[in-house]
């Protein structure tokens, strides 16, 4: 395990990070205790969260539930509490079961903040992260029809100096100590950096997109600009919603899999994208890899990478997914990792 600092922060934190967004659907609270319990004698120190979870799929009976089990377990084992990197969210604007989707401006932040604080049971978050922009996202997607020409600039960078100084008030207020974006773009990504700069100490940590073998959009633009910003990228979906595994190839759908609750797993189930699992599964046996730990070890390779977030629906999954913590791929894999990206560049 490696470490890395998020940015111009003191945060650092293990380069793999525990997701935890099925805790409460697919994944018990006593399960996701010992995933805790397994993730730390591996050495990793940081979780993610998010005041929306657990997905998988979303419901308002559920929503919170997964902030709350890991509050359960930090409310036990409070000593303990110094050695984590704990990352949650505020939703994005449009789910209703949160704040009726009112979206990300100064008053909802402070609610929600105050909300995770409660949910979790601490009295501060290490990483905060705005969950996606107001304006929208091409994310999950929805970049083949993306068209950003409705929005309005003087609008979003105002809301962005408002958002960036009431967090800033919060940090001070020791209830915050960083901040960081999630499904944004390189233009979101640079009015942010640009505010946050106004402030002591109070950079952008980290920008939570998704990053995989067979998603890599963040390569280009973002990457340019993270590099320029000093932002971290912490890469979710890193095993594509466990497609990886080929689990779900010849029409296999496993009893409580996510492809069992969420059909065709936000747009990730295609013809190319079973044709590129299928390749890079036969790449990992001519290395002698599991798949899981070719595809983790390739996201923690990228040079942009702050952590690999990954998640587990239970401790049998999370085993597997520890044996190769300690896994980093030598010139020659990601040589023909490359090939093959170039063979089938966006399989969905």
């Amino acid at each position: 395990m490696k470490f890395e600092n998020l940015g111009n922060t003191e945060l650092k934190v293990s380069d793999f990070c525990l997701g935890t967004m099925t805790w409460g659907e697919q994944t018990d609270e006593v399960d996701a205790h010992k995933q805790i319990e397994m993730s730390l004698d591996a050495g990793i120190n940081f979780i993610d969260t998010a005041e929306m979870y657990p997905v998988c799929p979303l419901r308002a009976e559920t929503t919170g539930d997964t902030e709350r089990i890991l509050g359960n377990w930090l409310g036990k084992n409070s000593q303990k509490r110094k050695e984590l990197v704990i990352a949650t969210k505020i939703s994005g604007k449009g789910y209703k079961n949160v704040r009726n989707g009112k979206g990300i401006f100064p008053k909802e932040i402070r609610l929600a903040i105050e909300g995770s604080l409660k949910n979790l049971q601490t009295d501060y978050i290490d990483l905060y992260q705005l969950h996606w922009p107001n304006r929208g996202s091409y994310h999950f997607r929805q970049y083949w029809n993306y068209d950003p020409t409705s929005q309005e600039s003087s609008v979003e960078r105002e809301n962005i100096e408002l958002v960036v100084k009431e967090l800033y008030d919060l940090k001070k207020e020791g209830k915050i100590r960083y901040i960081g974006l999630s499904n944004e773009t390189a233009w979101g990504t640079v009015q942010f950096a640009n505010e946050a700069k106004k402030y002591k100490d109070f950079s952008i940590a980290s920008i939570q997109n998704e990053y995989s073998l067979l998603c890599r959009i963040f390569d280009t633009d973002l990457a340019e600009t993270c590099y320029h910003e000093n932002v971290k990228l912490l890469a979710y979906s890193p095993l594509v919603g466990g497609m990886i595994t080929g689990k779900y190839l010849n029409s296999q759908v496993p009893e409580n899999s996510r492809l069992s609750r969420v059909p065709d797993m936000f747009g990730r189930v295609t013809p190319n994208s079973t044709r590129a699992i299928k390749e890079y599964i036969e790449l990992s046996k001519s290395f002698e890899l599991d798949p899981v730990h070719l595809a983790l070890s390739f996201c923690r390779s990228r040079p942009f990478m702050g952590s690999v977030i990954f998640g587990a629906s239970n401790v049998d999954q999370l085993e597997l997914i520890l044996k190769g913590k300690d896994t980093y791929l030598k010139d020659d894999v990601l040589a023909e990792v490359n090939k093959l990206y170039k063979k089938i560049p966006m399989p969905m």
